[in-house]
C-alpha cells in the first residue's frame, strides 16, 4: 500500500513495508521447526567455537540466524540450553567415530585407528572440537571433553588389559595406561587444530610411533632415576 504526501506529492511507503524491508532475508524464508532448530544449532556452534560461551549472547545468535530472540528461547529455553544441545551432539559424533573405528585385533592397529578417528573429527568438525575443548558451563548436565575422553579410555582399557595379561604385565595398570594414551592423542589433537602441520596422517603416525614404541619397551617395575631435592 502507498500514499501521496501532501507537501511533495511523492509516494510514501507503507510503514509495514519499510519494517519488512529492514528484516534480514533469512527471516523471511519460512522454515519448518526442525529446519529452524538445525539452523540455530549451526549458528550457535560457529559462534561458540569462535568466541566462547560467555562472550556470545542470545541477541547475537538471533541476529546471525535472522530471527527474533523469542524464537531461540522457544527452541532451546536459554543460551545454556542451546550450548548443551551442541556439546551433547558433538560428543556423540566423536564417540561414535572413535568407537566405530576400533575394528582391529592388535593393540598397535587399535591405537592407530583411535588416533586417526580423532584427527578425522578435528579436521571435519573443527568448530565442534573447539566447542568441546572449552570449559563447559553446563558440564554437570551434558558432560564435557574430559568425560568423553574417559569413555574412550574405558574402551581402550579393556583391550590393553588383555594385551598386558598376554605379555605377563600387570593388567591392573591397564586403566592408567589407557588414560595416558588417550590423553596424549587428545592433547596433540588440540595443538594440531591450530597449526595444521604436519599433515594429519603424518601426525597420527608420529603419535602412534611414540606411544607404541614406549609400550613395547615397558618395564614391569619402572623406577625413577632422579631424586627429589632435599
Amino acid at each position: 500500500m502507498v500514499a501521496v504526501t501532501q507537501d511533495s506529492g511523492e509516494l510514501a511507503k507503507d510503514p509495514i513495508e519499510v519494517v519488512a524491508a529492514r528484516l534480514p532475508r533469512t527471516d523471511r524464508v519460512r522454515m519448518s521447526g526442525r529446519e529452524r532448530r538445525e539452523q540455530l544449532v549451526e549458528v550457535g556452534r560457529k559462534l561458540f567455537a569462535e568466541k566462547g560461551f560467555e562472550a556470545v549472547t542470545i541477541e547475537e545468535i538471533a541476529a546471525k540466524a535472522g530471527v527474533s530472540k523469542p524464537v531461540v528461547y522457544e527452541h532451546f529455553g536459554s543460551k545454556d540450553g542451546l550450548y548443551a544441545v551442541i556439546v551433547d551432539r558433538e560428543m556423540n559424533i566423536l564417540l561414535a567415530m572413535v568407537t566405530d573405528s576400533l575394528t582391529a585385533d592388535n593393540p598397535r592397529a587399535l591405537l592407530e585407528q583411535a588416533a586417526r578417528a580423532l584427527f578425522d573429527y578435528i579436521e571435519g568438525r573443527s568448530d565442534g572440537f573447539r566447542v568441546l575443548v572449552r570449559d563447559s558451563p553446563v558440564a554437570q548436565n551434558t558432560g564435557n571433553f574430559a568425560s568423553l575422553l574417559r569413555d574412550v579410555a574405558n574402551q581402550v582399557e579393556q583391550r590393553l588389559a588383555k594385551e598386558f595379561d598376554g605379555k605377563d604385565f600387570p593388567p591392573k595398570f591397564a586403566p592408567m595406561y589407557a588414560h595416558m594414551l588417550v590423553g596424549m592423542v587428545a592433547l596433540t589433537g588440540q595443538w594440531w587444530l591450530d597449526v595444521r602441520k604436519p599433515k594429519k596422517d603424518e601426525v597420527v603416525a608420529h603419535v602412534v610411533n611414540l606411544a607404541w614404541n614406549g609400550i613395547v619397551g615397558l618395564e614391569k617395575k619402572p623406577r625413577l632415576v632422579t631424586e627429589r631435592p632435599s
